[in-house]
């Protein structure tokens, strides 16, 4: 009797893209045949590459897709009328969404699921490294890169004999409600604030859709929640039978604080969550402060080195912030450890939706920043077009010179903000910087690609 196990053949369309990845690489270390396409080459891809994947990178085409193909993965960010997509439904080749595909296998591990409006992928680190310690072994898929993982946003894991059960971390994004396919144990729940708009429509609609994936926990599940956001607490204190808050006012609060690496009060709260799950599954208090006093931080997560520009040497914070909230905290997080040091503030929009619904909370956090002094310049370059995502109606009404224009009206310090187009930063960079600043380069799109301009 043959028992070898089939190995299929898989083809993901978006395969650059951070979770849709982390999928193609789940599905390399179990010995399966990936093939995939992206419209642009990048670093994720060439390690994919570097690992056996065959990738086809430029304008999607029915001939990437093998007709022997056995399922396709798709991002959501994917058109209907792909023509690789087009082609796998004419030859009735299944097709998964990447949620749809993860959400299956949320169904055959112990899942803890972290959500969230901010905050979800270094939750989802500091698990994966807690449970890594506690020999759990755990898989491991977030949204970011992580040093401790090879430079990777995957970990492959396996069953371990410390529990009887074979752990998957993910990060659960709310985006178009993908959350939704996912069938967690326990769910982490970080803030609520308004985001994807464009989707949702109003504040209502993104709690429901919260409320709904949290409905997802079995009877033995855990909600792990943030007291010390007023949404998350007025709304979820009473739906759910098992609920473990955490909150800054929490007596391990003081211990983190001091024994984290990584700035800013928003990560001491992060790491109270990854506590909290860790005390769940009955691992030592003593392995979770080890492995987050060891924890450098994530990709573009407030990375810091110091670089040279024209020989000029200045500290460059590269930092994935995109909504308005994250942009405040970052900002002051940086003021609170460089107070001396002259700050640059260089902002890339990303998704045109995101700029016009967030338009208002966009300016009035800049227009704070520059009154409370936690920037002494800022940038803001072209919005970042999300392929897939955009509106072209809202695209006509809203720029990166009309956000600049607003957050100037009627500020005494008009001087310090400014529309810079993105092919001219550098250059502005090199005749304006004397040496020693600080300079944040922020934004979810491709803004980090400038970070590589410089030298150390």
């Amino acid at each position: 009797m043959n028992l070898k196990k089939k190995t299929l053949k898989i083809h993901f369309i978006g395969i650059g893209g951070i979770g849709v990845s982390a999928l193609a690489r789940y599905y390399l270390e179990k010995g399966d045949q990936v093939s995939g396409s992206d419209l642009v080459a990048s670093e994720i891809i060439e390690e994919l590459r570097k690992r056996g994947a065959r990738i086809f990178i430029g304008k999607h085409k029915e001939k990437n897709l093998s007709e022997n193909t056995d399922l396709v993965i798709f991002s959501p960010a994917v058109p209907k009328e792909n023509p690789e997509l087009k082609k796998a439904k004419k030859l009735k080749i299944p097709s998964l969404s990447y949620p749809q595909a993860l959400g299956k296998l949320t169904k055959k591990y112990f899942t803890i699921a972290v959500s969230g409006t901010h905050g979800k992928s270094t939750v989802t680190a500091m698990i994966g490294l807690i449970l890594k310690r506690a020999s759990f072994n755990p898989t491991v898929i977030v949204g970011t890169k992580l040093k401790e993982f090879g430079n990777s946003n995957f970990r492959m894991g396996s069953f371990s004999k410390k529990s009887p059960f074979q752990f998957l971390v993910i990060e659960a994004d709310e985006y178009r409600a993908s959350f939704l396919n996912y069938w967690p144990k326990i769910i982490v729940l970080t803030t609520l604030e308004p985001d994807h708009l464009d989707y949702y429509k109003n504040f209502k609609n993104y709690i429901l859709a919260f409320r709904k994936f949290i409905s997802h926990l079995p009877k033995d599940g855990y909600l792990v929640a943030n007291k010390d956001d007023p949404t998350v607490y007025t709304t979820f204190s009473t739906i759910v039978k098992n609920v473990v808050w955490y909150s800054l006012k929490d007596k391990e609060s003081n211990k983190i604080r001091k024994l984290l690496k990584i700035p800013g009060e928003f990560n001491v709260s992060n790491a109270l969550a990854a506590l909290r799950v860790a005390q769940i599954l009955k691992i030592p208090n003593k392995i979770s402060f080890k492995t987050l006093s060891q924890y450098k931080g994530s990709w573009r997560r407030f990375e810091e080195k110091w670089v040279k520009l024209n020989a000029k040497k200045f500290k460059l914070i590269s930092d994935y912030a995109h909504h308005p909230t994250e942009i405040k905290v970052t900002l002051k997080t940086a003021r609170e450890k460089y107070r001396k040091k002259k700050i640059w503030c260089i902002f890339q929009p990303h998704q045109f939706q995101r700029t016009y619904y967030l338009f208002d909370e966009f300016v009035q956090t800049f227009k704070e920043a520059i009154f409370e002094n936690w920037t002494d310049n800022i940038i803001i370059t072209d919005i970042y077009e999300v392929s897939g995502r955009e509106d072209q109606k809202i695209k006509e009404k809203i720029s990166s010179e009309k956000l600049v224009r607003e957050i100037a009206k009627e500020s005494e310090q008009k001087n310090k903000i400014l529309y810079l187009p993105f092919r001219k930063i550098i250059q502005y960079l090199k005749e304006n910087l004397e040496g020693g600043e600080v300079v944040i380069m922020m934004g979810a799109g491709d803004i980090y690609n400038l970070t590589k301009r410089f030298k150390k």
